[in-house]
């Protein structure tokens, strides 16, 4: 073999070996940033001043009693959970109307509760390794570089994916707002009260009005797909939606049609959180819906993070 032939064949070869190393460190090698305690973690811990103030306040809060489940619905006297299922758009829509009388039962969770790349699990475990009650999807973080990340008020990511890009704020007293990361600074946003943002998107309703595109000719947004959503009707009353697709017997939404459902259920505020195959919501440790990436296996897609309510 002569050496030139020899030489393109050890160029080819070192080729090809980067650029799967490069596809494996981008899609596949999981890499662990920071480590963050679960709900079930924090519960066993030592109390703190902050955990008995909140026990005083608590004393004069709404009473809690023993939950009464069922399987569409759960309610302790402080959080009230109802599940409904619609028929719109040749789809079927999973929505689940929450009210709560302490807006900090609303949280976010990491897979394996680890910030970092390529960490996943499925919502379904997430959940349980937290203690929902009721979860959904998240914006799947870990599978983009940009994008503002805060998860109960904490600051990982503060690169942002653009001007354009919409994304959610949960605020500290439990209020929901679309907002530009061309407007603010992931830090900007944590100083003024962000609990928990998100970057998916786009922005469904804010304000009152509907903001989704219907002459978006973006191919996610027009296409009908599964989809997930989390709304606000007023502090303290959400809206979370997952809307089945990809199967014979559900068609799927456009995000604009995403929009129109809520807008028509009372949102003043509602976001597009990761569809498709990691629409998912999970309900007293069920699955509700029919999560699929393709329509022929249904199955859960691991994923990066839930948006959920605990206990």
């Amino acid at each position: 073999m002569k050496r030139s032939t020899l030489f393109a064949l050890l160029f080819a070869l070192l080729l090809f070996l980067f650029t799967l190393y490069v596809l494996l460190d981008a899609f596949v090698i999981p890499r662990a940033y920071e480590t963050v305690p679960s709900e079930t973690d924090a519960e066993t811990g030592a109390e703190t001043e902050e955990e008995t103030a909140a026990e005083t306040e608590a004393e004069t809060a709404p009473a809690l009693h023993e939950p009464v489940i069922t399987e569409t619905s759960y309610d302790d006297g402080i959080l009230s959970v109802e599940l409904t299922t619609r028929r719109e758009y040749n789809t079927t829509i999973h929505v689940a109307e929450v009210t709560t009388a302490d807006v900090s039962r609303l949280r976010t969770a990491l897979a394996k509760n680890t910030y970092g790349k390529n960490v996943t699990q499925k919502t379904s475990a997430i959940a349980a390794a937290n203690g929902a009650i009721l979860a959904i999807n998240g914006d799947y973080y870990g599978a983009r570089n940009k994008g503002y990340v805060i998860r109960g008020g904490v600051l990982y990511r503060s690169v942002s994916n653009g001007a354009d890009t919409e994304d959610l704020v949960i605020w500290e007293d439990g209020r929901l707002s679309v907002v530009r990361e061309g407007d603010y600074t992931a830090k900007e946003l944590l100083d003024l009260g962000a609990q928990e943002v998100l970057s998916f998107g786009p922005g469904l309703i804010s304000d009152g009005r509907i903001i989704a595109d219907s002459d978006s000719d973006v191919k996610r947004e027009k296409t009908s797909n599964p989809r997930t959503a989390i709304a606000m009707i007023e502090p303290g009353r959400y809206l979370l939606v997952v809307a089945d697709g990809r199967t014979a017997d559900n068609e799927g939404l456009s995000v604009y049609e995403f929009a129109e459902f809520l807008f028509s259920l009372g949102a003043v505020e509602a976001y597009n959180l990761d569809g498709g195959g990691s629409s998912t919501m999970v309900f007293n440790g069920q699955v509700v819906n029919v999560p699929t990436a393709n329509g022929k296996k249904i199955t859960e897609r691991s994923i990066s993070d839930i948006v959920y309510f605990g206990s």
